[in-house]
């Protein structure tokens, strides 16, 4: 007797009638700080996905708050694990990239992309690029021009990009602003970058985040998502906390991605991600823990499992 006979992913015979998400997730590991793999992996898990990472880098900490880390560029190893995943038969519901080790790294993702786009029962792989490089207007310590040149090359054609508003801006050559945006200015400039994103790379969606703005009754963050052959963007707006942490574009974009694979509408999805986001913001202010270790996220994890 099959003891998960009456399991729900179990037919009455039972085989089984579905499997739990698979995302291939190209990331670094910040061992210190809590941003890339370290927030992604579980997050998803507690929404039910299977993350399956390729690190693009290992790093001591992450590139914010701290000095003198360790950074090893782990391309060649990409390739390895790449290719017995590819002799395996592996397969994918999802492909999400995120900070890369170096400009030689996009070949290398581009090819992965072409390797498993396809699953093995015919349907396309879900593709998110979110191209991180940089914040508050300038690039991160590790990245120069010819990987922000590489990260364009992969948002052409992804199902889903999710830059901030400086990755916005680089990407698609507007001026980061200079002065502080009004609502109404903030609110414009992000549907703006949403809409240029996609007649630009051409994909099915794109989300702006991170787009601080004065409010009527303070400052908040504004969030823009367009999808293609949509004229107007939706936006979200939430309360702009006394701290930010590092890493939070990093949980947005996963419980965005999360809630999209377990079959979330995509208005649903981001908003999910962008309150997600604020509220375990607004709850680490509590801990006095260095900003730069990161979101205090474990203890907020178990708001994900029923959504």
């Amino acid at each position: 007797m099959n003891r998960y006979a009456d399991h729900p992913s179990f037919g009455a015979d039972g085989k089984l009638k579905k499997q739990i998400p698979r995302i291939a997730a190209l990331h670094d590991i910040s061992c210190l700080g809590r941003c890339a793999l370290t927030v992604i992996i579980p997050v998803l898990s507690a929404m039910g996905i299977q993350t399956v990472p390729l690190p693009t880098a290992l790093l001591s900490t992450h590139t914010g708050g701290f000095e003198n880390m360790f950074f090893a560029d782990l391309t060649h190893h990409m390739g390895e694990i790449a290719s017995h995943w590819k002799s395996i038969g592996t397969d994918f519901d999802a492909i999400y990239s995120g900070f890369l080790g170096s400009a030689e790294q996009i070949d290398m993702l581009v090819d992965f992309i072409k390797d498993f786009s396809v699953k093995n029962d015919g349907e396309k792989t879900f593709i998110a690029v979110d191209p991180v490089m940089g914040d508050d207007g300038e690039l991160y310590s590790t990245y120069d021009r010819a990987l922000m040149s590489g990260m364009s090359r992969l948002c052409y054609g992804a199902d889903l990009i999710t830059p901030n508003l400086t990755e916005a801006c680089f990407l698609t050559g507007e001026k980061y602003p200079a002065h502080v945006l009004s609502e109404a200015e903030g609110a414009d400039m992000a549907g703006y970058l949403s809409k240029k994103l996609i007649s630009k790379f051409g994909c099915d969606k794109a989300v702006v985040t991170g787009v601080e703005a004065e409010g009527e009754n303070g400052k908040v963050i504004l969030t823009a998502a367009l999808e293609k052959g949509k004229s107007v963007p939706f936006l979200h707006s939430t309360p702009l906390m006394p701290r930010s942490y590092p890493g939070t574009g990093d949980v947005f974009a996963s419980v965005l991605l999360g809630k999209m694979l377990s079959g979330g509408s995509f208005e649903a999805s981001v908003n999910l991600a962008s309150d997600f986001v604020s509220s375990v913001t607004e709850f680490s202010q509590q801990y006095a823990t260095p900003i730069r270790d990161g979101l205090v996220i474990e203890p907020c994890l178990t708001w994900l499992t029923d959504k």
